[in-house]
């Protein structure tokens, strides 16, 4: 890639505000200590995909995403401009976390995806899902 391309790539990138993607995972991590879970831990940067919280002691990875980056079916939406470099972008993301989430099951790890939208909507469904994980 040549370094015009780079340019204007970080100055898309940069004119593009990542929004709530840290007050939902705090979101998750208020129920998480609401409901006295015992054994999470928050970032584990030596596994694939760097999941948002694991439970070592059960192999289990947890990732929530974002619904604009990570492409939600259900409520991910593309920028009026600049559609296709958006789109590829963010095709390249899903592709990207389903090979990180091979990875992690290849290692012995389950995987809870929750979305962003999840959590706006109220945490306890998605600690109820993590709850049904770590007891089996």
């Amino acid at each position: 890639m040549d370094t015009v391309n780079k340019e204007r790539r970080s100055e898309i990138m940069s004119s593009v505000r990542s929004v709530g993607n840290r007050s939902t995972e705090w979101r998750l991590r208020s129920a998480l200590v609401r409901t006295k879970l015992k054994g999470w831990k928050v970032t584990s940067v030596n596994l694939p995909g760097k999941p948002d919280f694991v439970f070592p002691d059960k192999k289990v990875a947890i990732f929530v995403d974002g619904c604009f980056w990570h492409g939600c079916p259900q409520c991910g939406r593309l920028p009026k401009s600049k559609k296709s470099y958006w789109h590829t972008k963010i095709v390249g993301n899903v592709k990207r976390d389903k090979r990180r989430q091979k990875e992690l099951r290849l290692l012995g790890w389950r995987v809870i995806r929750i979305w962003e939208h999840e959590l706006k909507e109220g945490a306890s469904k998605a600690v109820s899902v993590v709850e049904k994980f770590i007891s089996s």
